[in-house]
């Protein structure tokens, strides 16, 4: 059986626009900062929640400086029509459309938001740009042609073109603790490899290295390897703008070299390596413990105070005191106490220690976490009871994450780099900065997990078998998927999901680009997408994603 697909205008998540009045803002000459918004398919300019949640998020914090700055909504289509459409099954004729809306809109966006930023007036302005859907494939499409002494950050949310390596294969790095992009700041799913439209690559130009960041919901269907509409629809509601306008904030301020006082509570473990060879240093790993407790309190955040040893000493660890009962007077006492003794051979037991701390802390929600270890030796592993690095890291992010900060000497800090690296912590051995590492721990805010290392389910896969060339602008495509459904993309324009192995494609435009994508989905998961260009003259039949088929 097939079947036939007329051309269908049906492209990504449409926003209800809100009802609220047309909101512009009054157009500063020249000010220090524009803000720029890229808004999602079908939203009204000035009106769309996410634009206004996405400026009330950044503007609250701006309020504490003396910049100028303006808020904008970009000038562009953002055409879209019905996002309840892309659960329709393709099952008989549709009506014809030709229009390629889509594919236009986005280059409009692009167009006018690169002449915004690189053109030649206002040259001293600064710019933060942001995107949702429609608007983050305009904003990410921009990039490789931006000026980057004018561009301060941009930020992507639910992007259908994301682009993140370290989630391809069957058993992705992200799933195993690997490397992660930099700019991926929140995508939970860590088999998310490229969006439902496919990937612009690089996504983060050379020029523009620490000047991008993406957001992607949990389950959302653009850009994670799951199939849900709802979480595409939730960035507001899941609170991602606000997220995204802390690390903005803080990417402003350092632009401009400006304090930043938006900070969040603090939970923060101290650790103390007390056995015998510590006693050289002992004395000035103490002074630190306390100055970070005095100034974790002063932030209005709170301290547990922990010490181990090596895996031969019962004791390990000693709670001295939690986040429930630890006041500046306990944590003195408590120091003041702590005698180093003990010890075999050159590892020790922190592994053990500090995962045994953070499964009995009741820790604090919306608190940044961090554990603070100070030693003189490298870590065991596996260490008591079997723990390894992996799991300490696994319950470090399930948690919130816990980043670990690590004071030790340079002969011991290369073995602590990769614990460090995992949990978005830092090594320090220069103990001459030591007050700035403190200062440090406390002016961070907290921010939501990168990545959830975890795998559910395998990938569903598809490859495309024939395509074959018909009369009439048609042509028939045969393609074998492991999965029961198949998400049919033209040019980026969804036309729908069919149950079938075959289907043909109508009403071609021989003057444009005919680029067709299948994605398979399966029990609520979404594959990578195969895509062919159909002039079957020039056409290579590509082989099946993570499948290593030919």
């Amino acid at each position: 059986m097939r079947v036939k697909i007329k051309y269908l205008i049906l492209t990504l998540a449409l926003l209800v626009a809100s009802s609220a009045p047309q909101i512009k803002a009054e157009a500063i000459s020249c000010p220090d900062l524009r803000i720029v918004f890229a808004r999602g398919s079908g939203g009204e300019r000035w009106t769309t929640d996410d634009y206004l949640v996405f400026k009330e998020s950044i503007e609250s914090k701006l309020k504490s400086t003396s910049l100028s700055y303006e808020f904008i909504d970009l000038d562009y289509p953002a055409v879209g029509v019905g996002w309840k459409n892309l659960g329709v099954t393709i099952g008989a004729y549709f009506g014809s459309g030709d229009s390629y809306e889509f594919g236009d809109s986005v280059n409009d966006g692009v167009k006018n938001l690169i002449s915004m930023v690189n053109g030649s007036s206002c040259p001293n302005t600064k710019y933060v740009l942001g995107g949702y859907s429609q608007g983050a494939m305009v904003v990410s499409k921009s990039l490789e042609s931006l000026k980057s002494e004018r561009l301060i950050y941009a930020a992507t949310f639910g992007d259908p073109k994301i682009y993140l390596p370290e989630g391809k294969g069957l058993l992705p790095e992200a799933c195993r603790g690997g490397k992660l992009s930099d700019y991926r700041m929140y995508v939970p799913d860590c088999q998310a490899y490229k969006g439902l439209l496919g990937a612009y690559m690089p996504y983060e130009p050379e020029s523009l290295v620490g000047k991008v960041g993406t957001w992607c919901n949990k389950m959302d269907v653009f850009c994670s390897s799951k199939f849900d509409l709802d979480d595409h629809l939730e960035y507001i509601e899941d609170e991602l703008y606000t997220d995204a306008s802390k690390v903005i904030f803080d990417k402003i301020t350092k632009a401009f070299n400006l304090e930043n006082h938006i900070t969040s509570p603090h939970d923060t473990v101290i650790i103390l390596d007390s056995t015998g060879s510590m006693s050289y240093m002992i004395e000035e790993y103490k002074a630190e413990a306390i100055r970070l407790a005095t100034k974790t309190f002063e932030s209005g955040g709170r301290v547990a105070l922990y010490d181990y040893r090596d895996l031969d000493d019962p004791y390990t660890p000693v709670e001295h005191c939690n986040f429930e009962n630890c006041t500046m007077e306990v944590i003195q006492q408590k120091i003041d106490e702590i005698e180093v003794d003990g010890g075999g051979d050159a590892n020790e037991s922190l592994l053990s220690a500090s995962f045994s701390a953070m499964k009995s802390l009741k820790w604090k929600f919306g608190a940044t976490k961090s554990i603070v270890v100070l030693t003189d030796a490298p870590f065991l592993m596996p260490d008591r009871d079997g723990v390894t690095m992996d799991d300490v890291v696994k319950l470090s992010k399930e948690i919130d994450p816990v980043n670990y900060y690590i004071i030790t000497n340079e002969e011991s800090a290369e073995s602590y780099e990769e614990l460090a690296e995992r949990t978005d912590g830092m090594v320090v051995t220069d103990f001459n900065k030591l007050d700035l590492l403190t200062d440090y721990i406390i002016e961070r805010y907290d921010s939501l997990p990168r990545v959830e290392e975890s795998i559910e389910i395998e990938l569903p896969t598809l490859e495309i078998k024939d395509v074959i060339d018909r009369p009439d602008a048609e042509v028939q495509i045969n393609f074998e998927s492991s999965s029961e459904q198949t998400i049919v993309i033209l040019n980026d324009e969804i036309l729908g999901i069919t149950n079938e192995k075959n289907i043909i494609i109508s009403d071609l435009n021989p003057d444009k680009k005919n680029v067709l994508s299948l994605v398979p989905i399966s029990n609520g998961v979404r594959g990578d997408g195969v895509s062919v260009d159909l002039r079957v003259s020039t056409m290579v039949i590509p082989k099946a994603p993570n499948t290593g088929k030919k």
